[in-house]
């Protein structure tokens, strides 16, 4: 195991490793089992990052469901955010469904207070957020997060499906950056 790794022009060092980031899935695939099993249940996993997180998620996963993969396009719009996000890739008819969006990491929240936002007006009958990583310190929304894999500290990371610049997202460990 490389305990640190270089991509593009920066240095980081390993912060969790592949088995740490199994057990965590295991945990969290055991509570949605238990709370969702016999549910109509679709899992929307959010790219690119979620990628990894969501396969392994769902190799866990032991009732009959559907999983999907969505992505946000930024415009340049004309609100005071400057910054408009639209959901790509929504074909599957969510109306009465209990809808779990994937995650791979949440942060501030503003994407996922974007993502559900739009997801309302499919009428799904709930909605979920699991995510593997959260950063309680940076999180700024009030939507609870129901399964989360890992809380960490407000540092960047790499691996598992994060990346730096389109890079290192086909590591196996977790790295977080070395100032």
């Amino acid at each position: 195991m490389d305990k640190i790794v270089k991509v593009l022009d920066k240095e980081f060092e390993i912060s969790i490793t592949h088995d740490q980031i199994q057990d965590a899935i295991e945990k969290v695939a055991e509570k949605i089992n238990n709370e969702l099993s016999g549910k109509d249940v679709i899992f929307l996993g959010i790219l690119n990052g979620a990628f990894m997180f969501a396969s392994d998620l769902y190799k866990n996963l032991t009732f009959n469901s559907q999983i999907s993969f969505l992505k946000l396009a930024s415009y340049t719009g004309t609100s005071s955010s400057g910054t408009v996000k639209r959901l790509i890739g929504v074909n599957e008819d969510l109306k009465n469904k209990v809808v779990v969006i994937i995650e791979d990491i949440i942060d501030t929240g503003h994407t996922i207070d974007h993502i559900i936002k739009q997801l309302k007006g499919y009428e799904p009958a709930e909605i979920k957020i699991a995510t593997f990583l959260f950063k309680p310190d940076a999180y700024q929304s009030d939507i609870p997060i129901d399964y989360i894999g890992m809380e960490i500290p407000n540092d960047f990371i790499i691996g598992y499906g994060l990346d730096y610049d389109g890079f290192g997202r086909n590591l196996k460990h977790i790295y977080k950056i070395i100032e």
